[in-house]
């Protein structure tokens, strides 16, 4: 028996981050040559109107097949602000994007949290950062989950915080004051995943989600989680992929891939 299994990444802003305009990435940045490039930049290569995105979701619903699951694998808004969910427009979006999937797919919507939801600081800018507000508000207000596993014939998929346990590369953009907290949720977040991967059985294969693959190397540190090379496929959110909005993946007992735009490396 085939399951289906819809993948996407969302990275499109519903209003009012979009009232910002597609150029709130340059007003954040004072060096007028690396403004330049950044222009070019989006111009030319990556998504020249970033909050002109909206119809994709809209196509996707529209367009999406009949679902066993859906795995939303971030990013919900496109953090204007650069604080991510602490932002009050960032958190509408979010907000206006994850409702509009679990009316469409209800209970068999799995959510993945991921970095965005609690900000990083912008790439040429230099502005904003991880926030713990934006973290309580993305479990609290959006229902958004640290960790989850679905078990689907002997696959289990599993979704993991990549910021979370990359938190020593993302450590300089969390506050001083924050820190300890965050490195607190790190220590329990690991606990969860380690735990998961002790109870699998020697015959259980894993599909992993992860929004960022800098995560990927620390997952076999010491206080990782074990049984790595149970791990047979990584699903992350690329920047190189051709589109935010993946296609259709059917996963059965022999884990095939089909009408996918995006490449499953094993891990």
């Amino acid at each position: 028996m085939t399951c289906h299994i819809g993948s996407l990444v969302i990275f499109i802003t519903r209003a009012p981050p979009s009232a910002r305009g597609n150029d709130y990435e340059f007003r954040a940045i004072n060096n007028v040559l690396l403004r330049l490039f950044v222009r070019m930049h989006r111009r030319f290569i990556w998504l020249r109107e970033p909050l002109n995105q909206n119809h994709l979701l809209d196509r996707f619903l529209s367009e999406a097949g009949a679902f066993d699951h859906l795995i939303a694998n971030g990013d919900y808004s496109c953090n204007t602000a650069f604080v991510g969910m602490s932002d009050d427009a960032a958190c509408q979006s979010a907000r206006e994007c994850l409702e509009k999937l679990r009316q469409k797919f209800g209970a068999g919507c799995a959510r993945i949290s991921e970095t965005m939801n609690w900000a990083k600081v912008s790439f040429f800018g230099g502005q904003g950062g991880m926030r713990l507000a934006s973290w309580q508000l993305a479990r609290d207000q959006l229902g958004l989950e640290r960790f989850w596993e679905l078990e689907i014939g002997r696959y289990v998929l599993m979704g993991i915080v990549s910021s979370l346990i990359a938190l020593p590369v993302f450590e300089p953009d969390t506050l001083p004051e924050e820190r300890a907290e965050w490195e607190r949720l790190r220590t329990e977040h690991l606990a969860e995943v380690r735990e998961a991967f002790a109870r699998l059985d020697s015959g259980r294969r894993v599909i992993l989600f992860c929004h960022d693959p800098t995560a990927l190397p620390f997952c076999g540190e010491r206080k990782g989680p074990r049984k790595l090379s149970q791990i047979e496929q990584t699903i992350i959110r690329a920047s190189t992929l051709a589109t935010h909005l993946n296609g259709k993946a059917a996963f059965s007992q022999g884990c095939r891939e089909s009408d996918s735009s995006a490449t499953l490396p094993d891990v």
